[in-house]
C-alpha cells in the first residue's frame, strides 16, 4: 500500500529496509537525483556520518530537491545523522544541511564511540529498546515541536508537522514501534 524511499548514500539504510520488510511496507533506495522523482509516500534518512551524507547530497545535487519535497509535506523520518541533517541548527557549527526542523542539535552529545550505549525508555508513551551510537540529542526544540522521548533529561525523539527524528537507532533492535509510528501516524495520517 505504501512505498517509502530510503536514502542509501551512506549509513544504516539496509537495516531500515529490513525493518520496513518486517512491517510489510514496500520501499526503494534513493542513490541519485533521479530516484527522488519516483512516487513515494515517505522518506527515511538513516544514521551514519552526517558530514558524508550532506556532502553526497550536495555532490549529487539532491539537497534542494529533498528540501522542496519535505517543505511540500512529504513525511520524513531521520535517525541520528538524519536528525542532524534535518535540524535548523547544529550547535557550534556554521554548516547546516536541510534546515527543515525547528530544533537545535548537539552532535556527538554523549561522546565519541565510547559514549555509545543501550537503554530502554519511553517513546510516544511506549517503553522500547534504544541503541545510541555517537548520538546527538536535541538541545532546544521550537514551540511547534512535539517531544516524543526524553532520556537522561535530554530530548532524543521529536516530531514537527511531517518530520520525525530520533537520536537512537530503532533499526538496530527487533522492536518495530518507531517505524510503525512513522507509517501509521505520519504517512497514513498525512492524507497522501
Amino acid at each position: 500500500m505504501w512505498n517509502i524511499g530510503v536514502l542509501a548514500l551512506q549509513g544504516a539504510f539496509l537495516e531500515h529496509e529490513e525493518m520496513l520488510d518486517r512491517i510489510g511496507v514496500s520501499h526503494f533506495q534513493i542513490r541519485q537525483r533521479k530516484d527522488l522523482l519516483q512516487p513515494m509516500d515517505g522518506l527515511i534518512i538513516p544514521g551514519g556520518e552526517s558530514t558524508a551524507i550532506g556532502k553526497l547530497l550536495d555532490d549529487f545535487d539532491m539537497m534542494e530537491m529533498l528540501r522542496d519535497k519535505i517543505r511540500k509535506g512529504l513525511p520524513v523520518f531521520g535517525t541520528c545523522a538524519g536528525m542532524i541533517l534535518l535540524a535548523a541548527e547544529i550547535e557550534g557549527e556554521s554548516r547546516n544541511y536541510l534546515r527543515m526542523m525547528d530544533i537545535r542539535v548537539r552532535r556527538n552529545a554523549y561522546g565519541r564511540q565510547l559514549g555509545s550505549f543501550f537503554t530502554c525508555d519511553e517513546f510516544a508513551g511506549r517503553r522500547i529498546p534504544m541503541t545510541f551510537i555517537r548520538a546527538p540529542y536535541i538541545a532546544e526544540a521550537g514551540k511547534d515541536v512535539q517531544v516524543l522521548s526524553v532520556v537522561g533529561g535530554h530530548i532524543v525523539a521529536a516530531r514537527e508537522r511531517n518530520m520525525l527524528v530520533c537520536s537512537f537507532h530503532p533499526e538496530l533492535s527487533d522492536d518495530t514501534t518507531v517505524h510503525v509510528y512513522f507509517v501509521e501516524n505520519m504517512i497514513a495520517g498525512s492524507g497522501l
